[in-house]
């Protein structure tokens, strides 16, 4: 290959014999116009660094390369058409360990809802505050903010993508159900489910996406363990005996075939409980009596936690399944309870100066969840492929005490109780689908934190 020196005389010959053929020899000029481009052809093709050479002689720095780049100097304009054709990472998907936990809800003029009453046919009356009279609008206009990078709009079409081909399962109480009712809101706007099963109670249901071949269960449980409620003269005392080493079999059987289990509970444990291993009474709370120790509410959902993900873990037939823990998300009743007057008609979020309680209850509860899963990813069966995550909402929620039903739930029981346990749709209980699928994009591998 000749050299860059012996390139330039030729050129700088080839120049004058251009000045001879121009004096009067057009056909030869012609040619040797030919002749010179075939040879500054040659140079492009074979000089190591020919954008270099030509930028030194007058193209300016934009074509300039590093000495030190890889062997593909040369090709910026290829490299920049590569990386136009990458999808443009948001800051959500830049930022590493990113703690979508930690945040605040800002103001979203757009409003931070996807669908309505009237373009969502799945809604219950029991969750339509709008069909039931809530007039006020205000507490759609949030968004929910992590600190370190920005939560991505909940994306119908990519979510489908995500879980096409696969099955899952929301295990847990009303709440849960509360979420997936939000999710087949969101996701309808997409596709439309098809409802392919209902148990007589309408606790175990199951919606099938045909499109997506996505399958889309909920399966109730109030404890996730087994919990029966003690019967006082043939009438239900709101009593529980709860079973903290077994499982309630009415999930447990439909874990085999699941892809993704999203796990949740904590309402139900507010309440009289006998804690139980095997045959003996271990435990009880709410209950005063003597002779029998008292715990807080967060042991037995700790105890019934981690009974689940063990269950869970030692599952022969649930290769590679994902399991996410849904946190625990705080009623927010003021003034009372249920059946003591409460209620909870805000209209707005908590602003930034409200202090998350640490001691609180709710926050307990969330704790002990979390240690549950940490400890369940430590000892996975690695050789299953089986996975733990975080749904992480608490400390959103507690800031939210204007998403609830409250009066606006259409069911008048004991005599017109609130309803400051379940959320409106739409409302912020669209946020934790939103966290759930950047949560399924990270596992996926599309996006890191």
């Amino acid at each position: 290959m000749k050299s860059s020196s012996t390139v330039f005389k030729e050129k700088n010959q080839l120049g004058k014999v251009e000045s001879c053929i121009n004096m009067g020899r057009p056909v030869h000029f012609m040619l040797s116009s030919l002749f010179i481009a075939t040879i500054f052809s040659i140079f492009l093709l074979y000089s190591p660094k020919p954008l270099i050479v030509l930028s030194k002689n007058g193209l300016g720095p934009v074509l300039q390369q590093k000495e030190a780049s890889s062997p593909m100097q040369g090709h910026d304009s290829v490299q920049k058409q590569l990386d136009q054709d990458k999808p443009h990472k948001s800051n959500f998907q830049k930022k590493e360990n990113c703690d979508l936990s930690e945040g605040h809800w800002i103001r979203e003029p757009r409003g931070s809802y996807f669908y309505t009453n009237s373009s969502c046919a799945t809604i219950p009356n029991s969750k339509n505050c709008f069909k039931q009279g809530r007039m006020d609008k205000d507490f759609l206009n949030w968004r929910w903010k992590p600190d370190q990078c920005e939560l991505p709009r909940f994306d119908a079409k990519s979510f489908l993508q995500i879980v096409q081909g696969k099955t899952m399962a929301f295990i847990g109480d009303s709440v849960a159900r509360n979420h997936i009712e939000s999710l087949l809101c969101l996701l309808s706007q997409e596709e439309i489910p098809e409802d392919i099963y209902k148990d007589s109670e309408d606790r175990f249901r199951t919606w099938y996406f045909p499109h997506s071949n996505f399958t889309l269960k909920v399966l109730w449980t109030k404890f996730l363990t087994e919990g029966e409620e003690r019967m006082i003269n043939g009438t239900a005392s709101g009593i529980y005996d709860l079973q903290l080493d077994k499982v309630d079999d009415g999930w447990a059987k439909h874990l085999p075939g699941l892809h993704y289990a999203i796990v949740s509970a904590g309402h139900w444990f507010f309440r009289g409980l006998y804690l139980h291993e095997g045959d003996n009474a271990v435990e009880c709370f709410y209950c005063n009596e003597p002779n029998v120790t008292g715990h807080n509410v967060e042991f037995a959902v700790q105890m019934s936690f981690r009974a689940t993900f063990n269950y869970i873990n030692d599952c022969k037939n649930c290769s590679g399944l994902v399991t996410l823990l849904r946190t625990f998300a705080p009623s927010h009743f003021e003034n009372g309870g249920w059946s003591t007057g409460g209620y909870c008609n805000r209209t707005g979020p908590f602003n930034e100066t409200h202090v998350i309680d640490l001691e609180s209850s709710e926050w307990k509860v969330r704790s002990a969840q979390v240690e549950e899963i940490e400890r369940a990813r430590k000892i996975a069966g690695k050789n299953q492929g089986k996975r733990f995550g975080v749904l992480d909402v608490t400390r959103a929620m507690l800031m939210r005490p204007d998403g609830h039903t409250g009066e606006h739930y259409g069911e008048k029981w004991q005599g017109g109780a609130k309803d400051c346990v379940h959320w409106c749709m739409p409302g912020p209980v669209d946020t934790w689908s939103e966290i759930l699928m950047a949560v399924l994009r990270m596992e996926a591998g599309l996006s890191s934190l």
